[in-house]
């Protein structure tokens, strides 16, 4: 039998395109909004670096979890436990794949995000995971045009960004990957087990090169979930993020990532106030473990997840409610809508269980009067 021979699309117009300039886009790749940062690492890096990397895994570790680095200031992009972010790490520069799993809103997508820019200069290689995608989501489509007049050939091949994380050795994130149908997960295996993707049409395949890698991410909570098999599975290293641990570490995250999407949007208004977030997180966090924060008040939770990043999505609402429609400065008025909003996700039993909670908690809390009238009265 022939050998298949190596296939090179890198001429085919499968080049990534160029990215736009990060002040002139809404969401600037992470590469693009922390770009000094990045810089400043790789300037003072002098450690052994994987084949392809950027950066060290401990300057990666550093850009993760932040740090001072000749003078310059790394902020933090993800605040929870160290060792977690190591061994994501070390999954990346073995041949081994990395899943991101836990329930939503826990930074699955912003921590494959960061990793990827950090390791390849590069988070822009993505593949939705959704019921309806197929095969050539992983592996590569063709333009049909060029196939009917031509025939099947490199130039008439559209290459996925798995293969062109696999010709430029860079990562490629899956996200959301068992949404996707278990026939289309099952493309991966050979992917994961051999770093080869065959190209039957040519005769021929995508090699790897050093440095290729994935990182998919998975929750357990999606009613859509499509198991992965056995085999696919044991390709993965398995990282399960957790939602914060204390109430302040989640006030943190929620004041930094708001600040960020507010100045992001240009939001004419002040910064919101640290005790409205304490408001919010509390709330959410009272509601999600089914007991008050003293522990003396047992509660009903409702449908939804109420994550860290539905709060911070509740006080981007406040921000622009006040900034728009109010004095611009965050009060509870502005967050009641988008808090409701959060909390009932099922009209008929979430309602039941958010005016459970506000008749004996909140209207108990003596500074939680106006947060009581505010929703009282959107309800």
């Amino acid at each position: 039998m022939a050998r298949s021979k190596k296939l090179d699309t890198t001429s085919s117009g499968a080049s990534s395109p160029p990215k736009p300039d990060a002040p002139t886009v809404l969401r600037p790749h992470a590469e693009q909004a922390f770009a000094d940062e990045l810089t400043a690492l790789i300037r003072a890096d002098d450690r052994p670096r994987p084949p392809n990397w950027k950066l060290s895994p401990w300057a990666v570790r550093t850009y993760l979890l932040g740090g001072d680095i000749d003078g310059a200031t790394i902020s933090p992009k993800y605040i929870g436990p160290a060792r977690l972010i190591e061994i994501a790490i070390a999954t990346l520069a073995t041949d081994r794949a990395l899943l991101l799993l836990g329930v939503p809103g826990t930074a699955k997508t912003w921590v494959g995000e960061h990793l990827a820019a950090a390791i390849c200069g590069d988070s822009t290689l993505l593949v939705q995971g959704t019921a309806g995608a197929d095969e050539s989501a992983l592996r590569y489509g063709w333009n049909y045009a060029r196939l009917l007049a031509e025939g099947p050939s490199p130039a008439a091949m559209v290459a996925s960004p798995m293969m062109r994380a696999m010709q430029d050795g860079k990562l490629v994130r899956v996200e959301e990957l068992t949404r996707m149908q278990s026939d289309v997960q099952d493309a991966l295996i050979t992917l994961l087990s051999e770093k080869t993707l065959p190209v039957p049409e040519l005769n021929s395949e995508v090699q790897a090169r050093r440095g290729f890698n994935v990182i998919a991410t998975a929750n357990t909570r999606d009613k859509g979930v499509n198991e992965l098999s056995s085999a696919l599975s044991r390709r993965f290293n398995h990282v399960v993020l957790p939602l914060p641990e204390t109430l302040e570490q989640e006030v943190d995250i929620v004041q930094r990532r708001s600040a960020e999407i507010g100045r992001a949007l240009e939001l004419p208004s002040e910064p919101p106030v640290l005790d409205e977030i304490r408001r919010v997180v509390t709330v959410f966090r009272e509601l999600r473990s089914g007991v008050t924060e003293d522990g003396k008040t047992k509660l009903k939770s409702p449908s939804g997840t109420l994550s860290t990043a539905e709060a911070i999505s509740v006080i981007n609402h406040g921000q622009a409610m006040a900034a728009h429609f109010g004095d611009g400065a965050l009060k509870a008025d502005d967050l009641a809508a988008g808090l409701c909003g959060a909390v009932v996700k099922d009209p008929v039993q979430d309602v039941v269980v958010w005016k459970e909670y506000l008749q004996t908690v909140v209207k108990e809390r003596e500074d939680w009067k106006d947060l009581y009238r505010a929703c009282r009265d959107v309800l």
